[in-house]
């Protein structure tokens, strides 16, 4: 573990796969620390769609006009990654309605794991608040291509449907 740095945020999350919501919390929290850490959780009892090196390739696509910006893969307590990044503030991405009971759950649990850390709830803005990676999951296989880019960057549209193609193969 290294010396925390008050000046570099961690934002932990699955992002399978990334939406317009995660992008629009990652570029304002960029503008927050000096450095910012988007952390790939794996989670192995889960069976994501994208697996997390392909989760990390769109976060690093849909991220390249940031400079401050490192995507790194993590496994275990999102809480246990931000103080291996050297961190002392953990971002959360939530939606308005139907994260903040769990989110405050969570936050009361890492602050007995790792007092230091201090956890720093966004909302994406308007229009993206209610955005998730479940939703996108659902309509992807009924949604053109125009109904998900208002969901998921260009980059993103085109792997899930390169993946539904793929699945559909098998």
């Amino acid at each position: 573990m290294t010396k925390p740095n008050s000046r570099l945020g961690v934002y932990a999350g699955s992002f399978d796969p990334i939406t317009l919501g995660h992008l629009n919390v990652i570029e304002r929290v960029s503008r927050l620390f000096d450095r910012l850490v988007v952390g790939v959780g794996v989670n192995t009892e889960k069976c994501p769609m994208f697996n997390a090196e392909e989760r990390i390739k769109l976060i690093r696509e849909t991220t390249s006009h940031l400079e401050n910006i490192e995507i790194r893969e993590f496994y275990g307590l999102a809480v246990e990654f931000v103080r291996e990044c050297g961190a002392r503030v953990m971002v959360r991405g939530v939606r308005p309605l139907t994260d903040i009971q769990a989110e405050l759950t969570m936050m009361m649990a890492n602050r007995r794991l790792a007092p230091d850390v201090e956890t720093l709830f966004m909302i994406a803005d308007g229009e993206l608040a209610h955005v998730s990676s479940s939703l996108i999951k659902q309509i992807a296989p009924l949604a053109g291509d125009e109904e998900l880019g208002r969901f998921l960057p260009p980059q993103v549209v085109a792997a899930l449907r390169a993946k539904l193609k793929e699945e559909a193969a098998r």
